[in-house]
């Protein structure tokens, strides 16, 4: 039995604690917050609720799969899964309006054609095949196993077949999503589609590789769910299984460095000057963060270095409370697109030399939860969007300015919006960074394949032995699925060793 020092109480050092403690080991979480879970948090006022971080859940196999190997109790048992139907209802710029099924690609085509016009929805559902090729070519080096130690290979090589594109007496195939969506979606509305599975994940489809175009496949092929009581009680369900299995979880207390002894990681030190020792640390936080635990190289020059165009935007959220009952037929995800792209994608990506904000492009989210709300005479409502995480929200009141965007934004998707709202908590990117400690509150998105490895992330070893990464800013990424997965990936390594091929 080894012991294990786990740094932070994300998602994915949870998966991983829950895992290795069911292997046989010792495993002791220490969170500098009071709680766990990381970014998937809860506010709550007046009776009402709200996630403050991910607020639906794809790729559900990933908890299914961490239930059923730490104990005999599946995750249906222990939350409650819904699935989103329909997934989302879009709102373009020139009044256009379409609600998509969940999981059918079939049904997503017609919905396509009718509101659209005929031939669009055809054009996304080719668009989807192609991506499933890509989502196939890379699941298992990306998601399911170990970052290769020839990962350049992963970055050599666009997996997503794009369709060759003639341009006077050149041929070219998009390298990029922008380039999808010029070349082989070719209406904007579609593009606004595209952009949204981007700008979901604080991605810039003019700089984010054609291999993005898993992103919307992911939701398409596997569907939509809301966990009953918002995603924070699959955080709660995944902190219990973690008690069950005997995890000890210290919280207000913050580690400081990580010991060092013969030349690998030791055990950790903590604010308090004691140490824990340990056999193996598990560190789920931030790179940056991590640089400050320890001076022991990391990283040698031939390992991922992510050198990504422009910084992690962060994710702006407004939390609305609403008096009134939710209205027959509501949809529980709308997400009303931007009517200036350009500007949008500037603003996101810190392009701009103004500090004025721009409309966004928003998703309203609208569960039809009574735990969310104090009665069935109210609502809650929340708001999101990408947004620069370097931005100053608090000169100019630029944070109000930009939550009033927002509450524009959703007024079409929120009948008599502003006639039913008592109150609205704003929660800038610098909010996150208080509550889980990533540098400016930056939101990692999932890694992809391509673009030179740009998008890539750490692998989760290191050069210091005895120091293993998890979490969304080591490989596979960030998003909730990955962070399973980086918990599965991390256990695997310990409990296996260094052969350890990934799951099967």
């Amino acid at each position: 039995m080894a012991r294990i020092a786990v740094i932070g109480a994300g998602m994915g050092a949870l998966a991983a604690a829950a895992r290795l403690a069911v292997a046989g080991h010792r495993v002791v979480v220490y969170e500098r917050a009071a709680t766990y879970g990381g970014a998937v948090g809860r506010f709550e006022r007046d009776g009402f609720a709200f996630d403050t971080g991910p607020g639906l859940l794809t790729l559900p196999a990933v908890y299914r799969d961490l239930f059923l190997k730490t104990g005999k109790q599946p995750l249906e048992e222990c939350v409650e899964l819904v699935q989103v139907d329909p997934t989302s209802r879009h709102v373009f710029p020139d009044g256009t309006d379409v609600s998509l099924p969940n999981a059918s690609r079939a049904g997503v085509v017609g919905a396509l054609n009718t509101a659209l016009g005929s031939g669009a929805g055809d054009r996304w559902g080719d668009f989807l095949v192609r991506a499933r090729e890509a989502w196939d070519r890379t699941r298992r080096p990306l998601l399911e196993e170990p970052l290769w130690p020839n990962w350049r290979v992963l970055g050599e090589r666009e997996p997503y077949p794009a369709v060759p594109h003639k341009r006077l007496l050149r041929t070219r195939r998009a390298s990029t999503l922008d380039e999808i969506a010029a070349w082989e979606l070719r209406d904007p509305r579609l593009t606004a589609l595209l952009d949204g599975h981007a700008l979901a994940y604080g991605l810039d489809p003019r700089t984010t590789p054609a291999s993005g175009s898993v992103l919307p496949y992911m939701e398409h092929a596997f569907g939509t769910w809301y966990v009953r009581g918002g995603i924070r009680e699959l955080a709660r369900a995944v902190y219990e299984r973690c008690l069950a299995r005997r995890v000890e979880f210290r919280f207000g207390t913050g580690v400081t460095g990580i010991v060092e002894k013969n030349g690998r990681a030791a055990g950790v030190e903590l604010a308090d000057g004691t140490v824990a020792e340990a056999d193996h640390v598990v560190a789920g936080v931030d790179p940056v963060r991590l640089a400050g635990l320890t001076e022991h190289p990391l990283q040698g020059d031939a390992d991922v270095r992510p050198d990504r165009e422009s910084a992690c935007p962060g994710r702006f959220t407004v939390l609305l409370a609403l008096r009134g009952r939710r209205e027959t037929g509501a949809v529980h995800r709308t997400v009303v697109h931007t009517p200036d792209r350009t500007a949008e994608l500037d603003y996101v990506s810190f392009l701009t030399d103004t500090d004025d904000p721009v409309r966004p492009t928003v998703t309203v989210l609208r569960p039809d939860d009574p735990t969310l709300r104090p009665d069935d005479e109210h609502e809650s409502v929340l708001l999101s969007a990408a947004a620069p995480a370097q931005a100053d929200w608090a000169a100019h009141d630029t944070a109000e300015r930009f939550a009033d965007l927002l509450l524009t934004a959703a007024e079409a998707a929120v009948p008599r919006l502003r006639e039913r709202l008592l109150w609205r908590e704003v929660r800038t990117p610098g909010r996150t960074a208080q509550e889980t400690g990533a540098e400016d509150g930056a939101v990692p998105p999932p890694a992809l394949a391509a673009a030179h490895g740009r998008f890539l992330y750490p692998a989760n070893t290191t050069r210091f032995p005895g120091l293993y990464l998890v979490g969304g800013w080591a490989h596979p990424g960030g998003g909730l699925p990955h962070a399973g997965m980086s918990g599965a990936l991390v256990a695997g390594l310990i409990v296996e060793g260094p052969d350890f091929q990934g799951s099967q």
